[in-house]
């Protein structure tokens, strides 16, 4: 029995050993973020970490404690190689989720969780490098070996040496078995282990996220990815009809921009263009110089943010007026997007033709179950063009595949809603131009890639502007989302989310706080057409307008008004950051719960 004893008590402390080690590897490959940390503020990252390590230790145990109770029948040898290379397993995956979780949030600003599973296949590795590929399985191997060594040499002789006990001593084993499950489960309260367990810090997230074990966290999301369904527990309907009602006040009156009944209309939905890299909305200089111009000639909106952080969340906020969800993108759900409202299927009504244009491959990320249900009548992906030109890990780099939408647009008739989609922007940053900064290090390839496709665009509209097409058309340009660089920005910083939204042709100059979701009403009204199918969305060109905007990431979401920023995050369930006027505390709560109120009926 004592070997028994000692053999599970190694093996504890080894399981929680791995996952501390694991955290610190977290913490030195994303150096420049945990830089912003002091010493106290990692140590306990660690110790506050350590209460979700034990709850997954127990997982990993289990397996082990069956073995150990079987051994107390039989002392066949292959209970010892099934110990051994069970653990190996075990080991081979927690080393794998925590290499594969160090790169992803440095792009994505949360722990791992089933997400990347959703982007497996098609072009979904194109921002991997094989440089970065072989850096990442180096570290694999190296914490893979290092970890199973230290299990052979500290434990296994321990396993091996087990013989058949006396039955009295079984149920002194039982009742230990059973106590590992409230090292599981983390409490003795009423609610089990989950993430909020381990957040300690008030206002840097960075400090609570280091504390998450991916393991769990990955495997927690993994038991829930069958179907997401979102609490409605902030205040009862009425109240939250009522406060909702206000952000959305419908208008009659507009500005009327627009010089022709039915223009052709033109929707550019530029990949990870963040206002950061455009100088006219005080980013980078010298990045965007035709984009520059081109908000010059006409209405650009300096405080315009994005719904979501990816591009299947983008094209929903825009083409749908559907804000991003936290921890999911309705997008993976056709049985949900087939009931959406469609910006789509509203300009058909009006006469359009409708056509899509993308350069990438139609089938990820689901884009081609939610394009085809939105009713397009023509789209074109990188299918469409010649092979030779597919030379980029995401498809047809923008220059050849703005060169075809043009093509399109000389072979279209009036009125017709084309949308175009670049990519050349998205990791790996790969275009196919002397570079304009010195490609030396992320920011600088990720500057390049945006000074491209800002050439590209600017090409574009050269070739629209000189055309008959251009007294009868008018053109919209925004991004997908925003990006962390230039500054590798947090998650929950709000320059994060600020892109630009533009309409060429006017004179005049708005400055209303505005959403992605908000283009569809913005649109329609202009043509007359304002539709109140689209309740996520107002119309910025309004006399009368509420000026806010909501954007949500992983775990909560940023509200930004004329008086007022405000952080709110889901785990907790707690404003992190409040500045400015309290107004509308309770309507940017109420905006969440009637997203997830609609989301859950959908």
């Amino acid at each position: 029995m004592r070997e028994r004893l000692v053999a599970v008590l190694k093996l504890f402390i080894f399981w929680v050993g791995v996952m501390q080690l694991a955290r610190l590897v977290f913490l030195i490959y994303n150096f420049t973020l945990t830089a912003q940390l002091d010493f106290s503020e990692m140590l306990l990252a660690m110790l506050y970490g350590m209460r979700m390590d034990l709850s997954m230790a127990g997982y990993w145990l289990t397996f082990n404690g069956l073995l150990i109770l079987i051994s107390f029948f039989t002392q066949h040898i292959f209970i010892s190689k099934l110990f051994r290379y069970g653990t190996f397993v075990f080991l081979f995956v927690t080393v794998t989720l925590v290499t594969i979780d160090a790169e992803l949030y440095r792009h994505w600003g949360f722990r791992m969780n089933t997400t990347p599973l959703f982007y497996m296949g098609s072009a979904a590795t194109g921002n991997i490098s094989i440089g970065l590929t072989l850096f990442l399985l180096l570290i694999l191997i190296l914490l893979f070996v290092a970890t199973a060594f230290w299990y052979h040499r500290w434990i296994h002789q321990h396993v091996d040496d087990l013989k058949v006990a006396p039955k009295k001593f079984l149920i002194i084993w039982l009742l230990l078995f059973a106590s590992n499950f409230l090292l599981i489960r983390g409490s003795f309260s009423v609610a089990p282990m989950n993430t909020g367990f381990v957040y300690f810090h008030k206002t840097k997230m960075y400090a609570n996220h280091a504390a998450i074990n991916v393991v769990w966290n990955f495997f927690k999301s993994l038991s829930r990815t069958s179907h997401i369904e979102y609490p409605e527990n902030f205040y009862a309907k009425e109240k939250t009809n009522r406060l909702f009602d206000s952000l959305y006040r419908y208008s009659a009156a507009s500005h009327q921009i627009f010089t022709k009944e039915k223009p052709n209309i033109i929707l550019i939905i530029v990949e990870s263009y963040t206002a950061q890299v455009i100088e006219a909305l005080g980013g980078e200089q010298g990045i965007t110089p035709r984009l520059n111009e081109w908000m010059k000639e006409g209405i650009s909106f300096s405080n315009f943010y994005a719904s979501g952080d990816r591009t299947d969340k983008g094209l929903v906020a825009i083409l749908s007026a559907y804000p991003a969800q936290p921890q999911s993108s309705i997008i993976k759900y056709p049985q949900k997007t087939q009931h959406l409202p469609f910006l789509n299927r509203h300009m058909q009504k009006l006469g359009y033709h409708t056509s899509f244009t993308y350069g990438g491959d139609a089938d990820f990320a689901n884009f081609r179950s939610y394009l085809t249900a939105s009713g397009f009548d023509a789209i074109t992906d990188v299918d469409d063009f010649p092979d030779s030109l597919d030379a980029s890990k995401w498809g047809v780099h923008d220059g050849f595949m703005l060169d075809k939408a043009w093509q399109e647009v000389e072979a279209s008739q009036s009125p017709f809603f084309k949308v175009i989609l670049t990519q050349s922007s998205h990791e790996p940053f790969d275009v196919p131009a002397k570079p304009f900064l010195p490609p030396t290090d992320e920011k600088n390839l990720f500057l390049n890639s945006c000074h491209y496709t800002d050439s590209c665009l600017g090409a574009f509209l050269d070739k629209l502007k000189s055309s008959k097409q251009w007294e009868n058309t008018v053109v919209l340009l925004t991004a997908d989302h925003g990006h962390r660089l230039p500054g590798n920005l947090p998650l929950q910083h709000l320059e994060r989310f600020r892109i630009p939204f533009l309409i060429t042709g006017g004179a005049i100059s708005k400055k209303n706080i505005g959403n992605q979701t908000d283009i569809a009403n913005t649109l329609l009204t202009q043509l007359q057409a304002g539709s109140k199918d689209f309740i996520f969305s107002k119309n910025l060109l309004a006399d009368s307008v509420t000026s806010f905007s909501a954007s949500y990431f992983n775990d909560g979401f940023l509200w930004v008004s004329d008086t007022q920023f405000a952080v709110y995050d889901n785990v907790i369930r707690k404003f992190i950051e409040v500045r400015g006027n309290q107004k509308q505390i309770e309507a940017a709560l109420a905006h969440q719960q009637k997203l997830y109120s609609d989301y859950n009926k959908r």
